[in-house]
């Protein structure tokens, strides 16, 4: 199994403040994204892909006013209080990353092997101005990340990628950097579905990612959200 980084995830209070909060950080301004009415939530996004994360992509994403998820509970831990009145009291942050993979479901076999509950694979979709795209994506009941947010959602995607539909932004990613204090955990699992690009440390929970950006090097931290 090879898994790869296939998006960086950063939370907002809501869309606009998202989209203003990367214009001020990175210095560019979001392309579109679209609706996941399964989550009630929205997004834009930004293609940020390198050599070393051929596909990668930035996500902006916010609890989109008057929806209703589907389920019980939304994904990423975005109807956790302590996230909520984060992003309320200090503005957007960097939650979380999804990392691709050929076969969802043997992923999540794969870290239940370690005693990790992803949660299984959904279907989702949303439409775009060229079409759907589908995928599937490991989601748990509670809607928990996991490890403080280290522990990747998987994505097992369609026949589409929305990487291929994003414009060069001028910003990339260049490296990708998990710490945690259940550090070996934490690899065994990167390692458990050959997840590549990404470093991992021992020390307080935080996920770091070092952007190229019109603004200069830029770095975004979690913080242990």
């Amino acid at each position: 199994m090879a898994a790869r980084v296939d998006h960086l995830v950063v939370a907002a209070a809501s869309l606009e403040q998202g989209a203003a909060w990367c214009e001020a950080t990175l210095g560019v301004t979001p392309g579109p994204g679209g609706e996941h009415p399964l989550m009630g939530t929205h997004n834009r996004l930004l293609r940020i892909a390198t050599v070393d994360y051929p596909r990668a992509y930035f996500e902006i994403i916010a609890i989109q006013p008057g929806r209703q998820p589907q389920r019980a509970r939304r994904w990423f831990d975005l109807d956790d209080e302590s996230v909520r009145d984060t992003l309320a009291r200090e503005g957007p942050r960097l939650l979380h990353f999804v990392a691709s993979v050929s076969d969802a479901a043997a992923g999540v076999a794969a870290w239940r092997g370690l005693g990790l509950e992803r949660g299984e694979p959904v279907a989702a979709s949303r439409m775009t101005p060229r079409g759907p795209l589908s995928w599937q994506i490991t989601l748990r009941d509670d809607g928990q990340r996991l490890l403080d947010g280290l522990l990747p959602t998987l994505i097992e995607w369609g026949d589409a990628h929305p990487a291929s539909a994003l414009p060069e932004s001028g910003v990339t990613l260049q490296s990708l950097t998990a710490c945690h204090p259940q550090a070996a955990t934490l690899r065994a699992a990167y390692e458990a579905v050959g997840l590549q690009g990404v470093a991992v440390k021992e020390g307080a929970a935080d996920l770091c990612a070092v952007l190229d950006t019109p603004r200069g090097r830029v770095k975004l931290a979690s913080q242990g959200l």
